[in-house]
């Protein structure tokens, strides 16, 4: 069984190696020791969000602290090829499930969008804290799927904005059920000019609309600006559950899950 992750900040691990001993404190260190009430000896990994991982064990647990004697330090690259999935605002949470699944599953970024036919709106203070809350809800997935790595949380975008992202993108696919090329044979695409040099992608980004489906202009807009739409299955699938699907599939061609 693999060993429960806390998160520290970004960075912190630096520097640090076998025998070096780092204390968490904060929330993190209140979970490990009041929730998992872990113990001197117990071993335990942290993880700054950025890469870096510590396996160690616990050598004191107070109340608010945790010291952790290190074992091993690690930094983990990312993919290749990173997968970037733009998730249009939904409701019912429909969006931060969509997010908090595709973060256990393995996506490296995730994009806020405001598609013409989002019934949920970001505006004002709201933006802020919903922004917050897509942030804690990906950290939080993270950490169940014990990552390394967090995912970013990129800032909010309109239709017009995410064309420009679109245009400057290496790869972008819109999955949607009007589409001739399934999603397998865009990515595999993908997947032969992943090792091609430095015109090689780095970045797919993976379009799910809202629960009415993205609209023909939005279609029209992010194809003029050299997106693909691709079909992901026969079956329409809900906003929460196109974007995971998607990196599932993404992750198998692209080579993400192969053993090392």
């Amino acid at each position: 069984m693999s060993n429960p992750v806390f998160f520290t900040p970004a960075g912190s691990l630096d520097g640090l190696g076998p025998g070096s001993v780092f204390i968490l404190e904060g929330p993190e260190a209140r979970h490990a020791v009041t929730v998992k009430r872990l113990a001197v000896g117990e071993p335990v990994d942290l993880a700054d969000g950025s890469g870096a991982r510590l396996t160690g064990k616990v050598s004191d647990a107070g109340q608010g602290s945790l010291s952790v004697t290190a074992t091993d330090v690690v930094f983990e690259e990312q993919p290749s090829v990173r997968l970037v999935l733009v998730q249009a605002l939904a409701k019912g949470d429909r969006d931060e499930l969509a997010i908090e699944t595709a973060t256990e599953l393995g996506i490296d970024a995730v994009i806020p969008w405001q598609a013409e036919r989002s019934i949920v709106r970001w505006k004002g203070d709201r933006a802020a804290k919903a922004h917050a809350k897509w942030q804690s809800v990906v950290t939080a997935a993270a950490k169940q799927a014990r990552r390394a790595w967090i995912p970013e949380v990129r800032s909010i975008v309109d239709s017009a904005s995410l064309a420009k992202a679109v245009a400057e993108a290496d790869v972008a696919v819109i999955l949607h059920e009007d589409a001739k090329n399934g999603l397998r044979s865009v990515l595999e695409g993908a997947a032969q000019l992943a090792g091609a040099g430095p015109d090689a992608p780095r970045e797919v980004l993976l379009i799910v609309g809202p629960e009415g489906g993205i609209s023909p202009r939005e279609v029209t807009r992010l194809s003029d600006a050299g997106a693909v739409t691709a079909l992901l299955g026969h079956h329409v699938l809900r906003s929460s559950t196109a974007g995971p699907a998607a990196v599932v599939l993404a992750s198998d061609v692209l080579g993400r899950w192969q053993e090392a």
